[in-house]
């Protein structure tokens, strides 16, 4: 890992856009497991993979998967700590001072003083560092297979669940520009085989992949698509952050690195793609050309249902010489994907304070899918301000649109100790006062629990102290041992004999807890 350029405004992540660099990083570090014995990349490579994940175990890189002569790497953003690594940090509560630099984008005002304009400059000057960079003879233009040659049976696809309708890329970036802008949008979306030289690709309508596409419709001209497999994790990340500003997704990843990608033009489209992608699939969707798409399983926990999706047709696969596919899969937490999240929502929170200000802390339990549920914590000063802050939390990112359940406590609760939140809401909630209904909203279509599918409601609780008018009576005083006394034990902690209960430093989500029984009772063995 790179060391840190102090006199830039962001973190320095690693010194390269390689995957293979993090690969053996994560081998340096023991967080990396060879799997050298033949593996089905059909239900069971994904089968072992969530097992070793829900252990809280190593990535995972099998080079013997049958059917195909390319190793699969999986599990790499398995814990929040090796998404931490990815990004070149020391562990994921370092991923809030990036939140803290971002949130200047989103800055509405004029700076106010000269710490504040220096900040500015700075992060000016970090936009030109991000710049992207190119080159001319890139690692993965080293085999170029063209027509006829394209075979995507010979890639390792994989299919999680039994009931999928087949085989599928998870972690490709799907790169498209605007007809008519030229602006390049990158995004994360599943793929599905349907042929040996096509793919339908599932992104929602409101996702930019779908934009371009509804314009290239317009035009009466073909979408261009590019699909590059196997970049740095960093990359990813970058890819799957959407902040309320128009930056490139490539600016983006340059200002996480500190340094910009390295990019390089596509073989036979006008795209360009991270010059050390392990493979690159080039192609184009005709619009109207669409086939059906799923079922397959989801981050909900169940399989989805079936939809028509554009085909993408590919004309041309450039890859390194001996390539390596990275994979992931969705299903109930824990998963990579809900790792993600909570990382992501280390980076949120400076953004959403600045959205929200009276927002002092939020968190999107894993347990909860990782965005359905939202605890946020308020520094209350007037009646009504929860529902306020909840009105506002919905609208303030665009990630938040499908968040069901919001859950307002004081800022004095613990958001991310379920204890602390439980006790707010059986001790400072009268469900015929303190719940906001909205009824019939836009939601998500993978939520079986709607009455219609695309259509839902949506939760506020307000679990804070009442105040003025939320209260007709008096309520009783908090407990609370004096601070006198409290000073007193801790002197006294030692002399008691009782040293050794110096507390746990375990994250307080359910998973935490499970994982540490885990740990104790070293369940974990030859990982």
């Amino acid at each position: 890992m790179r060391v840190l350029n102090r006199m830039s405004l962001f973190h320095q992540g690693p010194g390269s856009n390689d995957i293979r660099d993090f690969l053996s990083f994560l081998e340096e570090k023991g967080q990396l497991k060879r799997i050298i014995e033949p593996v089905s990349a059909d239900l069971e490579l994904a089968a072992i993979s969530d097992r070793v994940l829900g252990m809280g175990g190593p990535a995972l890189l099998f080079e013997n998967v049958i059917g195909s002569n390319i190793p699969v790497a999986i599990n790499l953003l398995g814990t929040t700590q090796r998404i931490a690594w990815s990004m070149g940090f020391k562990d994921v509560e370092e991923l809030e001072k990036l939140g803290e630099k971002l949130s200047i984008l989103q800055q509405p005002k004029p700076p106010k003083g000269i710490n504040e304009t220096l900040k500015i400059g700075g992060l000016l000057w970090d936009l030109i560092r991000a710049r992207p960079d190119y080159d001319l003879t890139p690692k993965c233009h080293q085999q170029v297979l063209k027509n006829e040659e394209v075979d995507l049976n010979k890639l390792p696809l994989i299919r999680p669940w039994p009931k999928d309708a087949g085989a599928i890329i998870t972690f490709g970036l799907v790169i498209t520009k605007d007809p008519e802008t030229k602006v390049p949008n990158i995004g994360v979306y599943r793929l599905q085989k349907q042929s040996k030289d096509s793919m339908t690709v599932h992104w929602l309508s409101v996702r930019g992949g779908a934009r371009h596409l509804r314009k290239a419709a317009k035009l009466g001209k073909k979408l261009e698509v590019a699909v590059a497999i196997g970049v740095h994790p960093l990359i990813i990340m970058a890819a799957a952050t959407p902040i309320p500003v128009e930056l490139s997704e490539w600016l983006f990843a340059g200002l996480y690195a500190g340094e910009g990608v390295r990019l390089t033009r596509c073989k036979t489209i006008d795209l360009e793609v991270p010059s050390q992608s392990e493979i690159v699939l080039e192609g184009t969707i005709t619009p109207g050309e669409e086939l059906n798409d799923g079922p397959f399983g989801d981050h909900m926990g169940y399989y989805g249902g079936i939809e028509t999706s554009p085909l993408i047709k590919f004309h041309c696969i450039t890859q390194k010489k001996d390539p390596i596919f990275h994979a992931t899969f969705s299903g109930k937490p824990p998963k990579e994907e809900a790792m993600l999240a909570i990382a992501l929502n280390r980076i949120y929170t400076p953004i959403l304070r600045r959205q929200v200000t009276e927002i002092v802390d939020f968190f999107l339990p894993m347990e909860a899918l990782s965005y359905k549920l939202a605890i946020i914590s308020i520094e209350k000063s007037y009646p009504g301000q929860a529902k306020r802050a909840a009105m506002a939390f919905w609208s303030a990112l665009p990630q938040f649109t499908y968040t069901k359940f919001i859950v307002v406590v004081d800022s004095t609760i613990n958001v991310r100790d379920p204890r602390q939140v439980v006790w707010a809401l059986s001790s400072l909630v009268d469900p015929q006062r303190d719940l906001l209904i909205i009824e019939n909203t836009p939601f998500d279509s993978l939520d079986f629990a709607s009455e219609r599918i695309g259509l839902g409601g949506r939760l506020a609780i307000d679990a804070t102290t009442k105040t003025g008018p939320e209260k007709n009576h008096d309520w009783g005083e908090p407990l609370a041992h004096t601070e006198e006394m409290e000073k007193q034990v801790d002197a006294r902690w030692d002399e008691l004999g009782l040293s050794s209960l110096k507390g746990k430093n375990v994250d307080p989500s359910l998973f935490g807890y499970v994982m540490e029984e885990i740990l104790e009772r070293k369940i974990i063995k030859n990982l």
